[in-house]
């Protein structure tokens, strides 16, 4: 089944490289060229993935973020000119998936969206197993309906939020270093930008953690890595 991509860039040239190119990739690919009209073709549509331009007329991509953010766990990847660790943190931080900065190749950002779509779409297609739901302290991490809830509170987790959570929580006590960590998650080889997992692991400890400043669930190991406390 072919997987359907929204892509809102409002530089023409860019839109319509990368739109040729996935079409190429069997790809359904639906285009926006401003942030008004992406976040209406969003909420008409129904999308496997959002490839999202950080400067956009009218509305801008990182306010996107945080309207889509409000309703969807869609993945998200990210493009920026300004590949800075800032803009990574602020459109990361907001619940964006990926970050690809420009100028970049079609192999890379192509390889970045097939991953993204795998990685979420993954669980739907698992079969039920009887360790499907994970209890630890006040979590409770449904493994296959990717939903985790804290008191009884639903959690609005991103995609790989809750990678992160399954992975501790499936490998109690175990430490897992950065590089491990980003192999795992993100499919790709580490080559020391701790940035985004950083960014992601404090989102995570902002929406599981009673004090994100004082986590007792994922602990830090300083120059080691991290590890989940067993409660």
């Amino acid at each position: 089944m072919q997987s359907n991509i929204l892509l809102v860039e409002d530089d023409l040239s860019i839109q319509e490289m990368v739109e040729s190119y996935l079409i190429k990739e069997d790809f359904i690919v639906v285009t926006a060229s401003d942030g008004e009209e992406g976040l209406e073709k969003f909420m008409q549509g129904s999308f496997d993935l959002l490839i999202l331009d950080v400067m956009l007329p009218k509305i801008d991509g990182l306010e996107i973020v945080k309207l889509i953010r409000e309703r969807s766990a869609v993945p998200i990847l990210m493009m920026s000119a300004k590949d800075t660790d800032v803009d990574k943190a602020v459109g990361l931080g907001l619940g964006a998936d990926d970050y690809i900065g420009k100028p970049f190749s079609m192999i890379e950002l192509s390889a970045r969206v097939k991953a993204g779509i795998r990685r979420s779409t993954k669980y739907s297609v698992l079969p039920k197993i009887q360790d499907e739901i994970i209890q630890i302290g006040d979590l409770k991490i449904d493994t296959i309906n990717f939903t985790v809830w804290k008191k009884g509170e639903l959690l609005k987790l991103t995609s790989k939020e809750f990678e992160l959570l399954k992975l501790f929580a499936k490998n109690r006590k175990r430490v897992f270093t950065k590089a491990q960590i980003y192999n795992l998650i993100w499919n790709e080889e580490y080559f020391g930008d701790e940035n985004v997992i950083n960014v992601h692991m404090r989102r995570l400890r902002e929406k599981i953690e009673d004090d994100p400043s004082s986590p007792e669930y994922i602990k830090t190991l300083w120059g080691i890595g991290y590890k989940l406390e067993v409660m």
